[in-house]
């Protein structure tokens, strides 16, 4: 197990007018609508760097923790990961395990292990031969046998009971789930300091990623391995993190418990970009004016849940408008509005109410709002405080 610390940590890829094919649109789109005078302070500091995927990033990535690191695609997560791993170098800053900087030390000797997406398994071993190819490699000794024994039955044992079946099989002949698990298993026989995952259950589909995912998290959790998991999948990141980073191009948004980053969003985008249920957008994005005392050049976020059709407290703003659409979800005991308040419409998530009508004039309670500034996005006060 170990602390991992990001500190300013730089990454770029060659200048030039045409996007390299690894690099997200995302990547692109910063670099080709950067201000002028942004460009010129970063070539007078850097003058050979060209299109920049990470700048100055810093991130503390906490012993024992599963911390998934969530965005959209582009935004350079895949390149995080393997800067950590040491695949790639830094332009600039330092990468440290435990304090010790990484940056003399060869990615073979920091005691990671890797899952990607495409299993890279040994196609000549078995599935067993793979999960234990950390201990065929090394001297063997009574000692080590009865380490990997034990490592192996107890991997095996978290993994499912259905994995032993498997172990006599060559990968040629498994699914990808089945490879996914052999992968993973093969990490953890390696007792690594670090585990990290780059969108491993990418290709399975949804009933399999939810057991496999369920399944890794009882195994990090009894391993107590320092993790990192990559992924645009926010029903998977919500289920496996015990620290959510949210990032943007580039750059690191915020870092939390998901409570906290749904909650307290430190941005608009933030705010915008966390929405663990998709029947309506994560945040209703209103002028300050329908508020006030909220501030002038103001943007008032409003999450659907937190709004209600009745109240009692003469300090909850309220908004008026008409009901445009309705729509009724009874399994989940739920009804959706979309209320037209002016130039907005705004999304309620309310208990299942079968007699609200379309047409129907409206009051909105707004029980819950965040105040976020504009022109930099930030968050400059909620309401309630807390």
């Amino acid at each position: 197990m170990a602390t991992i610390e990001l500190k300013n940590i730089c990454k770029s890829f060659m200048a030039s007018s045409q996007k390299p094919a690894f690099l997200g649109s995302g990547v692109f789109l910063k670099t080709m609508f950067r201000s002028r005078e942004m460009t010129d302070k970063i070539s007078a500091i850097r003058p050979q760097r060209g299109d920049f995927v990470l700048e100055d990033l810093s991130l503390t990535i906490p012993d024992g923790k599963i911390m998934v690191i969530l965005g959209p695609s582009g935004c350079g997560k895949s390149t995080l990961l393997r800067l950590i791993a040491g695949l790639m170098p830094l332009d600039s800053g330092q990468i440290c395990y435990d304090g010790k900087d990484m940056g003399t030390i060869a990615p073979s000797e920091r005691k990671i292990g890797m899952v990607f997406q495409n299993y890279a398994l040994y196609p000549h071993f078995t599935a067993k031969a793979n999960v234990l190819s950390f201990f065929l490699f090394k001297k063997k000794t009574p000692e080590l046998d009865e380490l990997a024994q034990e490592k192996f039955r107890k991997t095996s044992e978290l993994l499912g009971v259905d994995i032993e079946y498997l172990m006599d099989k060559q990968p040629a002949t498994l699914s990808g789930g089945e490879k996914q698990r052999v992968a993973i298993g093969r990490c953890i026989t390696r007792d690594p300091a670090l585990f990290l995952l780059d969108e491993p259950f990418s290709s399975l589909d949804q009933r399999l990623r939810e057991k496999y995912r369920l399944q890794l998290k009882k195994l990090l959790r009894h391993f107590r391995i320092t993790t990192v998991y990559v992924t645009h999948d926010q029903q998977e990141a919500l289920c496996l993190a015990d620290v959510l980073t949210i990032m943007n191009i580039g750059s690191i948004e915020q870092v939390g418990t998901p409570q906290e980053v749904y909650e307290s969003p430190s941005s608009l985008f933030a705010a915008e970009f966390l929405n663990p249920d998709t029947d309506t957008p994560a945040v209703n994005i209103v002028n300050s004016e329908m508020f006030p005392g909220a501030g002038e050049g103001m943007l008032i976020g409003v999450r659907p849940e937190d709004i209600t059709l009745d109240g009692s407290s003469t300090h909850v703003p309220t908004v008026s408008g008409v009901i445009t659409e309705v729509r009724h979800l009874p399994i989940k005991r739920a009804t959706i509005l979309c209320v037209s308040a002016g130039v907005h419409d705004i999304y309620v998530h309310s208990p299942l109410h079968t007699g609200i009508l379309e047409n129907k004039a409206v009051t909105l309670y707004c029980n819950k709002y965040h105040v976020f500034d504009k022109k930099s996005g930030q968050r400059i006060s909620s309401y309630p405080e807390g």
